[in-house]
């Protein structure tokens, strides 16, 4: 079962534009006032899975009335949500032409969010594709990403890096906060799935060392202080082999901090084969002026 979360997009009544591009909004009022959506029906992604509480509808999606493309979010969780969705472009061929993805950060348990995508439609706007979800993600709005968590610290994870099979990915922890943060060690990971069901069938290992080594996750684990303003960083690594058996996706991953923290959700997309190992870096200080990549 995937975690109990509706959202809806609405696209418009025939050739409809998109904006290409990625967006961020921070959920406030509810729907649009007069952006009404009508004539339902379900939609499945490409691979043929239809994602439960989701759903394609037309209507006038805009704040103006008129009809436009959108998408509507309704967290019916029980507690605030911070959703990244995905959407494919789609000529008139079937053709996918381009991805696209929209963030609505902190929904509220209930609330609904409606965002328009064609908001900035001008000369070169992709007005004759259609809009396809091919990807939602939701994790708990505290902690990853958007402002300040109550924690003082915010956790993400960058875009990774993948050369032969091998995959590296970065977990970021900022103080964000007015006190110092102390680390000292490994992170903790909990593996989740895409129902964001723990993944248990996988070894996770200190240090990187053994899935490949000079990937810069093999330091010896040590006391990290982070000033107010200041980063560390532990690397994932593992191989994206698939030898006999099914292969184990973990789109999900529970990141604390340390013994006592508040476990943070984030999505660094684990395609781990069937290997059966993740290997994991020790917090170590992101060097002033070094950015996520």
């Amino acid at each position: 079962m995937r975690p109990a979360t509706a959202l809806v997009l609405c696209a418009a009544l025939a050739s409809t534009a998109l904006l290409a591009g990625c967006g961020k909004e921070t959920a406030g009022a509810s729907a649009s006032p007069g952006a009404t959506c009508a004539s339902a029906e379900p939609v499945a992604d490409p691979s043929g899975r239809s994602w439960d509480n989701v759903r394609v509808v037309s209507g006038k999606c805009g704040p103006s009335g008129a009809p436009s493309t959108g998408y509507e979010v309704t967290n019916t969780d029980k507690e605030p949500l911070t959703f990244t969705l995905t959407f494919s472009l789609v000529n008139g061929f079937g053709e996918a032409m381009d991805t696209i993805t929209r963030t609505v950060e902190a929904v509220k348990p209930g609330q609904t969010v409606r965002r328009p995508l064609d908001a900035a439609d001008g000369p070169g706007s992709a007005r004759s594709y259609r809009a396809r979800i091919i990807k939602v993600r939701a994790v708990p709005a505290d902690g990853a990403g958007g402002d300040c968590p109550s924690s003082g610290v915010r956790i993400t994870n960058d875009r990774g890096d993948a050369a032969m099979g091998l995959r590296v990915v970065g977990i970021h922890l900022e103080n964000c906060g007015t006190a110092d943060y102390h680390l000292d060690g490994y992170p903790s990971l909990r593996l989740l799935d895409e129902d964001r069901d723990a993944v248990t069938e996988v070894k996770i290992l200190d240090g990187t060392a053994s899935i490949s080594p000079g990937i810069g996750g093999d330091a010896e684990p040590g006391p990290v202080t982070l000033h107010p303003g200041e980063s560390a960083r532990a690397g994932l690594a593992w191989r994206n082999t698939t030898t006999e058996g099914d292969p184990v996706n973990a789109p999900y991953v529970e990141v604390t901090a340390k013994p006592g923290a508040k476990p943070v959700t984030v999505t660094p997309e684990l395609d781990l084969g069937t290997t059966g190992r993740l290997g994991v870096g020790p917090w170590t200080k992101t060097p002033a002026g070094a950015g996520q990549e």
